[in-house]
């Protein structure tokens, strides 16, 4: 018994074509027709604005 025999190959790759069908099964069942909204840009929050008695002043002198 080889380690690498031609079955082995055989094996692993009717593997991965079963396994590549199943997820795309999976994906197209449950995308069809789900499409995202585009992207919206969230709303600009606006700062308070600064009163009298928090403005610094530059001190003459």
């Amino acid at each position: 018994m080889r380690l690498f025999s031609p079955d082995l190959f055989r094996n692993f790759g009717i593997g991965f074509f079963l396994g590549a069908i199943l997820i795309i099964g999976a994906n197209a069942a449950d995308g069809r027709g789900a499409v995202a909204s585009p992207a919206q840009a969230a709303e600009l929050i606006k700062a308070p604005a600064p009163t009298a008695e928090f403005v610094i002043a530059p001190v003459e002198g």
